[in-house]
This record gives structure tokens, C-alpha cells and sequence, in this order.
């Protein structure tokens, strides 16, 4: 159960079909994101791939020496663009693959355009998701829903993403979902119809327990994708943004050239892959004993190492270093830029304050904590807008709520009105009355417990007391305890035995706290094998762009990542 070997593989199986020989790999928008994701440019390189081009650019010059491997999604625009390209071919050869089902009617269409017999393969290869982390994949498509109902071009492109992460994993599953929620139905029954359809797809090698596709939504938990985040991966994400394991630093104070964009792929960068998932403070010793071992090589001018601004003085003034453990310093560039926006934006108090409201049950420390952080000047709007948004669904109807004073308190802070209307849509879109989860239980009261890492000047860390819901849900259906009156299972047949293959995907999107999640759970479960998929992977920012398309239902609501071919 990893999707990235199984991306891998796919695309590896594409190059080696097509022979020996100089090869031109052409792809769609969506196709080049889920190829760069798992595959390096010089690994795709060493491979014989001399060219990426884009299926849809008008100005790609005619190389009849070169062989064309085209991945694309089996959508009517490149159908049609495939039908152009086959007509007056440029290339010699056409190894042509799918990442969905494609129709037989299309697959003639493309048959009638090859006169010229250029045509020497058309496969489908179900590469139709980012693969994030082995356990991990998103659609990256924001903005799913309108109001409580699906989008309907999104229910189609999860269709068409969730069947062919299950094809991918050879998996032909007993399907659960959420009952408080008619968008996981609806997303359940659609699946359900698609493996009914392609039955001999489906058609794998049957076991003992069969594997369980478990389908959530986002608004049973609104309060994890607002907390701050300490592990390395969801840190970035939160603070920086990762898009497609992608970083972009151009704004980053005093930032050199080659690191205005950086790459943060566990795949090829070893210290990325061993610290993902520790917290801030464990990274910054770990990047802090990696240099002291190089500066053990050199027996003169030791530096004391003792802050990350010392880190990044030392990497600046060692070209050789630089240039010898490249990976380094982007990391120290990375932690550095984490631990300025700790210190400017005041996150570890922050960050205390949102653990108390997601996790305690007393209304009177939580309210004076938020209300003495809304008085500070150095709180960035986003953090103000954050912290009632959780006090307004922790304390939803509570009899002595403060959230008019709180919203008052905002407009005197001068926190934008498009802001400020965001508390109410959050409420709107994952308060009491839509989850069908106990999100928040009256007997929570846990002392949070600061563990400092005082091995590094700068990185104090803590704040992890939170567990996201999708954990308990988890901890539940391996049990055997999830009860089929809030899960029910799709068809008449049920699981007897506690499942061992289980793809969860969460509607809306899920996050990296809930990636993490999952993965200490495969770590500490032996036997059981879990697989976390989103509509995409939210931070704060992208959470609330996905909440105000789900409660604003206007024309300008965002449409997510383009154009989506529907499924035929």
C-alpha cells in the first residue's frame, strides 16, 4: 500500500515499453504535477527523456527522431488535442497512456486520426492522483462543494481519483462512509457504480479480509486544518506552503538565487525523510549536529554553532560546505525562515493558546487567554481570525460565550471585514448543527505538557497535545467499534474481521497533522495497512478559501485546480 512506488512504477513501465532511443514525454497540467512529485527531472533524464513538453502548447517544434511517450488524463480536450497531434504527428512514434478509463469511442476517434500509423501503443495507467508520501495522495482540488452538496464536475474528478488510487493499489473494496454528511453517500455510491462498470478491472486476486474504503468529510473536523503545526512537514506547509513538494522562498529576506524555490521530497533528500515527522525543536539539533560533524573535518576556525542565525552565517561562509551538502542548506534556509516567522509572528504563545481551545473544556482560562493574545500588536490577522474562529466552534453555544466582544475586538484590531465574516462561515461549514461526530467531549481536560528541547538556542518547541478526530475514527474501525449507525456500510455485506487494507479519504481535504497520524498508526499496528487521501492538503489559508467556496454560494467562488473532464 504506497502510492508513490505505485506512481513510480506506472511511469517507469511507460519509459521502458517504448524501447531505446531519445524519447519526448508529453503531458497535460495535471499529468506534469503527479510525474514531478515522484520523479526527479534527472532522474526522468537519466532514462533517456530529453524533452517535457505540454500536450496543449501550440509552439512545439516537429523532431522526427525522437519518440513520444504522452501521459494525459482522458479528458475531451486531450482526446481532441491527441486527435490534432496523430494528424500531422511530429514525432515518429506515439506510446500513448491514460491515467483514467478512457471510452472505446475515443479510443476510435484516435484510431480514424492515425493515418500516418504512428500509433504504436494506447494503455491506461491509473496515475490519476498526487502522491504525496507513501501513505499520503491528494486530488489537489479546492473547492469541492456548494453548500452541503457536491460540485458536480468535483464529484466526478474524486470519481475518477479515488477508483484510480484503488486500481493503482489493486484494491476492490468494502466501502464505509459518513452518514452526517449526503456528499460522502453520494461519492460512495459513485465509486460503488464505477467498480460495478469496470468490473474485470476490479477483478484482483481475492484475500482473507477484504480491503475497506472509508469516505469522511472535512466539516466533522474544522478544527484541526486551524491549528499551528510543530512536525517538520506540516510546519512548512502551514508557515510556507508546500505545493507538489515544492517551497517557494522568493520572499524569504535576503534570499540567494538558487534557493528561491526548493524541493522537499523524501524521496531524494535523506534528512528530509528522517526529520518529516519530528517537531521543530529535534530538526534544528539534528541540521546543528550534521554541521558540527562537517566542522570536525576542518581542524581550524571552529565556530560555536548556537542559534540558527549562527547556522546560516556558517553555510554562507563555506562555499565548499554549500556546495558539498546543497541539502543543508536549504534546510538551515528552511528552519531559519520557520523560526523568524515563530519569533515575529509569536507562534509558540499562539499555538498555546489554540491547544487550550481545541483540547480543555474551561471556558474562562480559554477566554482570557484569547482575549489578553487579541490585545497584542504583534499578532499577524490570521492568527487573530484563527483563535476566535476556534473559540466560536469550541464554545459554540455556550451560555457565556464572548464571541460579540471577541468580533468586536477584531474590527477595533482592524482585521478586514472578508476576514472577520470567515468566523461565522467556519461555524456555518463545521459547527455543531452539520458534524455528526462528538468533534468535542465535555470530559477533554488535559494539562498540556510544554516539552522544551533546549539543545538548540531559538527552537523551543512543544504544543502537540492535539489529536485530530480521523485518528479516534481510526482507532475505532480497527477495533471493530465504529458503529455502522454513523458508518454505514454501502450494500448489504459488512466486515467481520478487523480490516487490514484500509484508504480513508476525506472530502474537503485533508491535512499533514492527519498524514502524520496515520502513519505513527502503521507504524504501531502491525498488520494493518492505512492510506490517507484528500481532495487536497490543507493549511489554514487554503482551509478557509475551501470553506468560503463551500458557504459563499456566488459566482466568484474559487474553481480549484482548473477545468476537470467529467467521467464518461
Amino acid at each position: 500500500m504506497n502510492v508513490t512506488l505505485a506512481v513510480k512504477q506506472y511511469i517507469s513501465k511507460m519509459v521502458e515499453s517504448s524501447g531505446p532511443g531519445m524519447k519526448v514525454l508529453l503531458m497535460d497540467r495535471e499529468t506534469t504535477s503527479i510525474v514531478s512529485v515522484v520523479y526527479t527531472h534527472s532522474e526522468i533524464l537519466q532514462k533517456e527523456v530529453y524533452l517535457f513538453e505540454r500536450m496543449d502548447s501550440q509552439n512545439r517544434d516537429s523532431m522526427k527522431h525522437l519518440k513520444a511517450i504522452c501521459f494525459l488524463r482522458p479528458t475531451k480536450e486531450n482526446v481532441e488535442h491527441l486527435i490534432q497531434e496523430l494528424r500531422r504527428p511530429k514525432y515518429s512514434v506515439y506510446f500513448i497512456y491514460f491515467s483514467n478509463v478512457i471510452s472505446k469511442s475515443e479510443i476510435k476517434a484516435l484510431a480514424e486520426a492515425d493515418e500516418q500509423e504512428v500509433v504504436a501503443e494506447v494503455q491506461e495507467f491509473y496515475g490519476d492522483f498526487i502522491a504525496v508520501n507513501p501513505h499520503l495522495f491528494s486530488l489537489n482540488l479546492l473547492g469541492v462543494s456548494r453548500g452541503r452538496s457536491w460540485e458536480p464536475s468535483m464529484l466526478s474528478r474524486c470519481t475518477q481519483g479515488l477508483t484510480s488510487v484503488l486500481l493503482a493499489l489493486k484494491k476492490c473494496p468494502m466501502i464505509r462512509y459518513q452518514l452526517s454528511s449526503d456528499m460522502s453517500k453520494r461519492l460512495a455510491e459513485s465509486v460503488k457504480q464505477i467498480i460495478t462498470k469496470e468490473y474485470e478491472l476490479f477483478d484482483f486476486r481475492k484475500t482473507e479480509v477484504p480491503p475497506l474504503l472509508l469516505i469522511l468529510d472535512r466539516s466533522d473536523d474544522a478544527i484541526t486544518p486551524l491549528l499551528n503545526q510543530w512536525t517538520y512537514q506540516a510546519m512548512v506547509h502551514e508557515l510556507l506552503g508546500l505545493n507538489n513538494n515544492r517551497i517557494d522562498l522568493s520572499r524569504v529576506p535576503g534570499i540567494s538565487k538558487d534557493l528561491k524555490e526548493v524541493v522537499l521530497s523524501a524521496d531524494n533528500d535523506e534528512f528530509y525523510a528522517n526529520n518529516m515527522y519530528l517537531n521543530f525543536g529535534e530538526i534544528g539539533t539534528n541540521i546543528k549536529n550534521l554541521m558540527e560533524d562537517f566542522q570536525k573535518k576542518r581542524p581550524k576556525g571552529q565556530q560555536k554553532l548556537e542559534s540558527i542565525s549562527d547556522m546560516k552565517a556558517f553555510v554562507d561562509n563555506y562555499p565548499q560546505f554549500k556546495k558539498m551538502s546543497g541539502t543543508v542548506s536549504k534546510h538551515v534556509t528552511v528552519v531559519g525562515e520557520l523560526s523568524r516567522l515563530v519569533s515575529e509572528r509569536q507562534l509558540m504563545e499562539v499555538s498555546e493558546a489554540e491547544q487550550e481551545l481545541a483540547c480543555q473544556n474551561d471556558h474562562s482560562s480559554a477566554q482570557q487567554s484569547v482575549r489578553r493574545l487579541l490585545q497584542n500588536p504583534r499578532l499577524s490577522e490570521l492568527d487573530a481570525v484563527r483563535l476566535v474562529m476556534l473559540y466560536a466552534l469550541r464554545y459554540e453555544r455556550h451560555s457565556s460565550s464572548i464571541l460579540p466582544s471577541l468580533m468586536d475586538e477584531l474590527s477595533r484590531r482592524g482585521v478586514s471585514e472578508r476576514h472577520r465574516k470567515m468566523v461565522q462561515s467556519v461555524v456555518e461549514y463545521g459547527g455543531k448543527r452539520v458534524r455528526g461526530s462528538d468533534l468535542i467531549t465535555p470530559t477533554d481536560a488535559v494539562a498540556i505538557t510544554k516539552q522544551f528541547f533546549k539543545g538548540l538556542k531559538g527552537v523551543e518547541n512543544v504544543y502537540a497535545q492535539h489529536q485530530p478526530l480521523l485518528h479516534d475514527t481510526l482507532d475505532q474501525l480497527i477495533k471493530g467499534r465504529l458503529k455502522d449507525s454513523q458508518f454505514p456500510y454501502l450494500g448489504a455485506s459488512s466486515l467481520r474481521d478487523r480490516p487490514q487494507d484500509i484508504i480513508l479519504f476525506v472530502i474537503g481535504g485533508a491535512t499533514y497533522e492527519e498524514a502524520l497520524a496515520v502513519y505513527n498508526m502503521n507504524r504501531s499496528t502491525p498488520g494493518v495497512r492505512i492510506v490517507l487521501g484528500g481532495s487536497s492538503i490543507h493549511n489554514t489559508k487554503s482551509f478557509l478559501e475551501e470553506v468560503m467556496s463551500a458557504t459563499t454560494h456566488s459566482s466568484d467562488r474559487p474553481t480549484g485546480s482548473g477545468r476537470h473532464g467529467s467521467r464518461r
